[in-house]
């Protein structure tokens, strides 16, 4: 499979420079696909198409936009079983996994910027003027591998809502549902030059897209040593920045709650993607007396998981998206064996019965020290550390003792118990007794998670300035 092509400007474009880049298929460890790295030149080239493109975009009705939102929508509906397949191919996530809810989430953003859009008021009357809400202009828009069309989607959705124009980077390893869903615009008819697409590398695409006076913000979603590094460089033109980065999410469970159940969904919440999800539960708070229970609960979770071959639609858990990922995850694992916590499932190498692929043991730790560095840095992988408390105090010291705070998670029986707890949680979200995604609710997080909110009317509003009529 060859994509060596742009989208810019509303036609697939040849890059200024030739290089290519093999896209690999995780649970083969093989080249399946060639896609172009673009440059600076090409970045440049995106953003005249649309910098032209918004002076027209801007001024359309709520009504013309609505329009094209909705044929995405029948688009992305039409092609969803591709779209998984194709997420199944270039980062692993299991078939079943990539069309309940890779493929369907990312949809899911459409159809809420929609519902939004047409009910929002970008004017309104106070004091003795008007305050107006109005696209912010061109805004490029960086995005990760580890739910890679449901990230574009978060971004792009309100984004061409709003009025605004787009330069879209994917990420280069899982680069192929972004480009199926360029398609999906391009036949929907979005004028041209409303939605660009450039393929390339952080260092040299990602970058031009940061620094270039004519993006006017930049919305980006991976590591916070990324996250800060595009913060740098947006700031000598002073454009808007907003980032969702790392997390390490701790899952409360008080000592009212069904331990047992509590437990085996929160093994389940962790490995997630495999692990591959930022928000993930990866650090699990248990009462010291109950220790041994939940080690147990831990286990019988552990051994439900299937892990195989993501094209089969009875796994649960596919390879992590590529080698340096899994050796990564792999020093993590020896290091909580070396700094002393007990394995509770799982451990290093592969699963026993798979020779090929990038699959990691789905791994437990338990008696995890708070300053250990399994406990302290996001791992990216099905890895879950047990960590034991006597206090409710002591439980949101420990939740709150990280440079992190994207998510939160408690667990109890009595509700109103559980909202206090949630209240002292310093993070952006927070999940109580298993509730479900919300699309609707704001997504993001406190210190070094990131700044700015994606989904719903808050993800929405980020994409807009604010002008004062006066008179």
């Amino acid at each position: 499979m060859e994509k060596l092509k742009f989208y810019i400007e509303g036609a697939w474009v040849d890059p200024a420079a030739p290089s290519t880049l093999g896209v690999v298929n995780p649970a083969r460890e093989e080249i399946f696909a060639w896609i172009s790295l673009g440059s600076k030149s090409d970045v440049d080239r995106a953003v005249a198409a649309a910098r032209r493109a918004f002076a027209v975009y801007s001024e359309t009705s709520v009504e013309e936009r609505l329009s094209w939102l909705q044929k995405i929508i029948e688009g992305f509906r039409a092609r969803l079983p591709e779209l998984a397949r194709t997420m199944t191919l270039e980062m692993g996530a299991p078939i079943t996994f990539a069309t309940e809810r890779q493929a369907t989430v990312a949809l899911f953003h459409f159809e809420e910027a929609a519902r939004v859009l047409a009910q929002y008021s970008f004017e309104e009357r106070m004091g003795n003027g008007i305050v107006r809400r109005e696209p912010i202009g061109v805004c490029g828009l960086i995005t990760p591998w580890n739910w890679p069309l449901n990230q574009v989607a978060s971004k792009v959705a309100p984004a061409l809502a709003t009025g605004c124009t787009v330069v879209l980077k994917p990420s280069e390893i899982a680069p192929l549902s972004a480009m199926l869903f360029a398609e999906i615009v391009d036949a929907a008819g979005v004028p041209s030059g409303v939605f660009n697409l450039v393929n390339g590398d952080g260092p040299t695409v990602g970058e031009a897209i940061a620094v270039h006076p004519g993006i006017d913000m930049v919305s980006f979603t991976g590591s916070t040593t990324a996250g800060v590094r595009v913060a740098k460089l947006a700031a000598d033109t002073v454009k808007r920045v907003t980032q969702e980065l790392g997390g390490k999410s701790a899952n409360i469970i008080l000592a009212d709650a069904d331990l047992k159940n509590a437990v085996i969904q929160g093994v389940h919440a962790c490995y997630t993607n495999a692990g591959q999800n930022c928000q993930s539960p990866t650090r699990m708070l248990v009462p010291r007396a109950q220790l041994g229970t939940a080690f147990a609960a831990a286990q019988e979770a552990v051994g439900s998981i299937r892990v195989g071959d993501p094209l089969d639609p009875a796994s649960t858990m596919g390879p992590l998206v590529s080698q340096a990922q899994f050796d990564k995850v792999q020093d993590f694992i020896q290091s909580g064996i070396d700094e002393g916590a007990t394995l509770v499932a799982g451990g290093p190498g592969r699963p026993a019965d798979i020779n090929r692929g990038y699959y990691v043991r789905p791994t437990v730790f338990g008696h995890v020290m708070p300053q250990m560095k399994i406990a302290r840095e996001e791992i990216f992988g099905p890895v879950l550390s047990i960590i034991s408390y006597d206090t409710e105090d002591e439980a949101v010291e420990i939740a709150n003792d990280t440079p992190f705070g994207l998510a939160g998670f408690v667990q109890s029986r009595d509700v109103a118990r559980a909202h206090k707890i949630a209240n002292r949680i310093r993070a952006g979200r927070v999940y109580l007794n298993g509730a479900p995604f919300d699309r609707s609710l704001p997504f993001g997080g406190y210190k070094q998670s990131g700044n700015g909110r994606e989904f719903g009317v808050f993800g929405f509003e980020e994409y807009l300035e604010v002008k004062a009529i006066i008179g």
